[in-house]
């Protein structure tokens, strides 16, 4: 072991000491996986390479998760926006989703739910996504909430269309709909419903912006902003956002 790796595995283990003596983990982490393309391009590969590589990393994540006691994570995989990409490109990279969502099921230990608009998705892909889905209904330990085809603007629109719907199917008019619409519909229609909203959002790659990630969800999440691409992303990077957010004084608002 270089002399490096044996430092940073010191402090690593130190940064995990340090988070168990203050107990302050997050319920739900967002994470905003940023960079594999960029990575791809500074490692002389493929985009298609550096979304695999990004996929490869998802798995350690939800383990370094589970570990640190959060209960609910995350995943921005594809935004509304990725699906106007070149098809040369999108097509891989539905195909490292979906196959990267078929595995997270089969491994047993998450428990998946698809957060985004599959109408908007291929017939193919959004079939395997809630296939997934359903396999890994009985799954015990860590929710995985995967957003594939997920904008945060898209998501409060839906959510409004489907509070005036469900009022109008219940025999009300829309104005009397209208008139009884509060804050509390918008997360009761949300992709996220029954949720606890993120305490914690990371996003890497050095972009310091939500790009539309869980706009609604997030008015009172802790942001951290990680320069690593996604496929570097490393424990001791999870670790220091942990700490991050343990040191931080939420008013959640007040």
């Amino acid at each position: 072991m270089g002399l490096s790796a044996l430092l940073y595995g010191t402090y690593e283990k130190r940064l995990a000491r340090e988070l168990k003596r203050t107990g302050a983990s997050p319920r739900h982490i967002g994470v905003i996986l940023d960079g594999n393309r960029r990575w791809a391009r500074q490692s002389g590969a493929s985009a298609s390479h550096g979304h695999q590589r990004g996929a490869d990393k998802i798995t350690e994540v939800l383990e370094w998760s589970q570990d640190a006691g959060v209960e609910v994570v995350t995943l921005w995989m594809l935004s509304t926006d990725n699906l106007a990409r070149d098809p040369q490109e999108l097509a891989p990279l539905l195909e490292i989703i979906a196959t990267a969502v078929e595995r997270l099921a089969d491994d047993g230990r998450w428990r998946l739910r698809h957060v985004g608009d599959a109408s908007l998705l291929p017939p193919a892909t959004a079939a395997r996504l809630s296939a997934a889905v359903e396999r890994s209904a009985g799954a015990e330990g860590l929710h995985v909430n995967v957003a594939v085809g997920y904008g945060g603007r898209h998501e409060i629109a839906e959510a409004v269309r489907s509070f005036l719907k469900a009022g109008v199917e219940a025999g009300h008019s829309l104005e009397e709909v209208a008139e009884s619409f509060s804050v509390e519909h918008i997360a009761d229609h949300l992709y996220t419903k029954g949720q606890p909203d993120p305490d914690l959002v990371i996003r890497t790659s050095g972009e310091q912006r939500l790009g539309g990630f869980l706009l609604w969800q997030s008015a009172h999440s802790e942001f951290y902003f990680c320069e690593a691409y996604w496929p570097d992303f490393r424990r001791i990077d999870f670790l220091r956002a942990l700490r991050d957010f343990s040191q931080r004084e939420r008013r959640l608002g007040r």
